[in-house]
Parts: C-alpha cells; sequence; structure tokens
C-alpha cells in the first residue's frame, strides 16, 4: 500500500509528540507506563478513561498531570452522594437586566470542558451518574429543550475506589460500555514507591509543562482515524467480541459457564481504534493480529458481565478474556 509523503511527516510528528507527551507526564507520575499510555491512546481515540484502584495510587494526579501538559479547559467534579446533575451539566438562572426585566440565562456547568476528571465516580447517586451519559457520547447536553454542543476534543477520565463499597453506586452497565478503556491501576513496587517519597517530599515539586494544543490534538484524533484495517484483522476484532456472548457459537467454555452477558459492539470499535494507535506508534500504516490482542483486557474488561456462578467462584474478566485470547485464532477458518 503506498503511502503519501504528507502522512508519513504526519506519523513522525504523532510520535514525537506521544513521546513527549509520555515524557513530560513521567516527570510528575512514577511507573505506571502502561496506564500512561492507555489514557494517550483513548484520548487520541476520542474516547474515555476509567481509572480504578485503591486510593493514594496518583489516580487523580496522572489527570491533572495530563491537562497540564495539554492547551485545554480542564475541569474536576468531585462525585459525593449529595450532587445533582444540575451540578454537572448546568442550569437555568433568573437574571434581571438593566432596565428591571427577568429572563433565564443558561450558566454552564463544569462538564463544558476538554478534559473532564470525574473523580470517585461511583459515590455519586445513579440519577447523577447519568447526568453524563449525553455528554459521553453525543458530546453535547440538553438543558430544557435546548442542545449544546460541547468543545472538541472531549474526554472524560474517571477514577473508581474498588475496596470501599460503602455509600457506593456501582456505575450500570450503559454508561460502564461509554468508556473506551477501563484500567486497572496497580500498586507500585519497591524501587517506584522510593522515587515517589522522594519527589513527593522534597523542596522540588514536579511539574508538567503544556506540550500539545487543541488544533493538534483534533489533528491525531483524525489521523489514527485515517489507518487502515484489513478485513481479516476486522473480522478478528469482531470475532473476539462475539467470543464474549455465551449464546453464540464463537463462545469459548469459560464465556459459556461464567459470563451472563458479553461486549456491546462498542468494544470492537475500542479494539479497532486503540489498534489503529499502535500501528500508528509503531510507524505502520495498517492494523496488525497484534495491534487488536494488545488491547483485549482494557477494552473488554468492563464490558462483560458475570452471572452468579462466576461471581460465587470469584472468577474475573481479565481471567476469561486471557482465556478467551489464547482460545480464538487470527485466521477463521469455515
Amino acid at each position: 500500500m503506498a503511502v503519501s509523503t504528507d502522512v508519513v511527516k504526519q506519523t513522525e510528528r504523532f510520535r514525537d509528540d506521544f513521546a513527549k507527551l509520555r515524557a513530560e507526564i513521567g516527570k510528575v507520575i512514577v511507573g505506571m507506563e502502561e496506564i500512561v499510555e492507555g489514557v494517550l491512546i483513548c484520548l487520541f481515540a476520542n474516547g474515555h478513561c476509567l481509572l480504578e484502584g485503591v486510593p493514594g495510587l496518583g489516580k487523580t494526579l496522572l489527570v491533572r498531570t495530563l491537562a497540564q501538559t495539554l492547551d485545554l479547559v480542564f475541569s474536576r467534579i468531585q462525585f459525593t452522594p449529595d450532587l445533582m446533575p444540575a451540578d454537572i451539566i448546568g442550569t437555568n438562572m433568573v437574571n434581571e437586566s438593566a432596565d428591571g426585566k427577568r429572563y433565564f440565562q443558561f450558566e454552564r456547568g463544569p462538564v463544558f470542558g476538554n478534559v473532564i476528571l470525574a473523580d470517585e465516580i461511583n459515590r455519586a447517586t445513579p440519577k447523577t451518574q447519568s447526568a453524563l451519559l449525553e455528554a459521553m457520547q453525543e458530546h453535547t447536553v440538553t438543558v430544557s429543550g435546548t442542545r449544546y454542543v460541547l468543545d472538541e476534543p472531549f474526554f472524560v477520565l474517571a477514577t473508581q475506589n474498588p475496596l470501599e463499597m460503602e455509600g457506593t453506586y456501582p456505575l450500570p452497565e450503559a454508561q460502564l460500555d461509554r468508556f473506551f478503556f477501563k484500567m486497572l491501576v496497580r500498586y507500585p513496587n519497591r524501587d517506584e514507591l522510593s522515587t515517589i517519597v522522594g519527589r513527593t517530599t522534597g523542596a522540588d515539586v514536579p511539574f508538567g509543562t503544556k506540550v500539545m494544543d487543541k488544533a493538534t490534538v483534533r489533528e491525531w484524533i483524525h489521523l489514527a482515524r485515517q489507518i487502515v484495517v484489513a478485513p481479516h484483522v476486522e473480522d478478528y476484532a469482531v470475532r473476539l467480541v462475539l467470543a464474549t456472548q455465551p449464546e453464540t457459537d464463537h463462545a469459548t467454555d469459560m464465556v459459556k459457564k461464567y459470563v451472563r452477558y458479553g461486549s456491546s459492539p462498542r468494544g470492537a470499535q475500542a479494539l479497532i481504534l486503540a489498534g489503529k494507535i499502535h500501528a500508528l506508534l509503531d510507524a505502520r500504516y495498517n492494523v496488525g493480529f497484534k495491534d487488536i490482542a494488545d488491547n483485549i483486557l482494557p477494552s473488554l474488561r468492563h464490558r462483560l458481565i458475570l452471572n452468579f456462578e462466576g461471581e460465587a467462584e470469584g472468577i474475573t474478566s481479565d481471567t476469561i478474556l486471557k482465556d478467551l485470547a489464547e482460545k480464538v485464532p487470527t485466521q477463521f477458518k469455515d
């Protein structure tokens, strides 16, 4: 496949910008290389990311540092049980003009930004959580019959604590499905923890500097979608998603035994788009099987609903997906 000189130059610039972003975030965030790469893939895929981990691992700091490296409008929303939808999307306020006449004026909420940190999203009630549904999917907000278009790019990073269940409201499947990736933030090892302590207790506190503006982010989002996916590679992604549905012929034994409901078509979209960005980072202009396989866990782990037997036996989505990745062949034979 012939690739134009412009695309080659764009790809080189994209790889350079991606490396600069990763390096700038690395000045503040210790370790977490896989998490940082996953968050950046979500950004350039024009998707949203859910970060899950125990408190104190740097989830919020990672999002704040990302916002520092991008010339974008950043909003932080601290989710609590008493938070209301209007606190997120905004509300109509009664104002008074100079001549004494009263009128309604829409006051925009914090969702009107580019990078939105939804901190501890599972602490808000389902009614409040649902305020993000339209914004995440349609990139619009509707209030009193008026539709407001959000500025692009629009990127939601949500955090949640998997251990603290008191006073939390698990995200419904429809909202989980709107997240492009779900990343699990692990505990740092000995060397990483030592570096963290050194950086955060010294006189000089590291700070990320801007390396990319809004127009550039939009350019890379557009570039990623131009990468070619061959029919047999696309079919591999489709079969992986079908294999998560227990009632299909493609389902593995573990899926049939432990899964109640599998991934939606959004899972296949995530596999393909993430694969395109992996190909770009490898200076390739078409998606390979490995690009798809490398994204199975973050793309699909939050899209599997386990049945009672799976939950009772302590089976995780990752265990099922790792088995699925081994069982589903790259080439399908009739």
